[in-house]
């Protein structure tokens, strides 16, 4: 069975709030985990020059994905930049016909920011062409479409304020230790997002979230997934193949 996980989003951190615990839960029933993302991360701050913040998140996100022995990449795109073309498809799709990851995880198609929303629609494509032979990448086609879930988006809600629900949940209560590490080596965003976000504390904020959604199960913590069922995707629940009781389908 190919146990290869990919979680791809936007920006350095985006992984550690939304899908941390699973992806924890997952290398600990011996799933092989990468991590990656769009962008370095080079607009979030108002301390740093671009290259600067830059250099200084990709090594916070490599930091982060060593505490659960994950690899790193980032795609290099700019922040803000994001956009569905021919470029981005092809190198993401390039990235994962590398990994050749069964199961990917990236983020809401509904959410605050356009970067993870554009994130979200490149990877959904990216996630069916990975077999198409046709397309003229540096690497060779793939089959099965990898299982595709999406995260939360942030405060679970999309950028009318309409609250977006869960269509399975993962129980993370004896991972949120790991999850609180991950994050808390993001250091350089605490600051940022006080002044841009008017947010404090952030890691308080992520571990108030969790519980959130743990309490809507019944556990101390959880994080929110729905999975992509278009046709040519696998309908099965994997995670729940996987994981089992911890996961909760709603």
């Amino acid at each position: 069975m190919n146990k290869k996980v990919l979680a791809i989003f936007s920006h350095p951190d985006d992984v550690e709030l939304m899908c941390a615990g699973t992806l924890s839960l997952l290398k600990k029933q011996g799933c092989e985990i990468h991590i990656a993302t769009m962008t370095m991360g080079d607009k979030g701050t108002d301390e740093y020059s671009r290259k600067e913040i830059s250099v200084i998140r990709r090594e916070e996100a490599k930091n982060s994905a060593k505490l659960i022995n994950a690899s790193y990449s980032c795609l290099e795109f700019e922040d803000v930049y994001i956009f569905y073309n021919r470029e981005t498809i092809n190198k993401v799709t390039e990235l994962m016909r590398e990994i050749q990851p069964a199961i990917v995880f990236t983020a809401s198609p509904e959410d605050y920011m356009v970067d993870h929303e554009m994130t979200s629609r490149i990877i959904q494509t990216s996630c069916f062409a990975c077999g198409m032979k046709n397309m003229e990448l540096n690497n060779k086609s793939f089959e099965p479409v990898p299982y595709l879930y999406y995260s939360d988006p942030l405060e679970g809600k999309d950028k009318l304020g309409k609250q977006i629900l869960p269509s399975l949940y993962v129980n993370i209560s004896e991972e949120m230790p790991v999850k609180e590490k991950m994050l808390s080596c993001h250091k350089s965003q605490r600051n940022w997002l006080l002044k841009h976000h008017k947010m404090d504390e952030y890691i308080l904020a992520m571990k108030r979230f969790s519980g959130k959604r743990g309490r809507e199960i019944g556990t101390k913590y959880a994080e929110g997934f729905r999975q992509h069922l278009g046709h040519g995707y696998p309908q099965d629940n994997i995670l729940k193949k996987i994981l089992g009781n911890l996961v909760v389908v709603r």
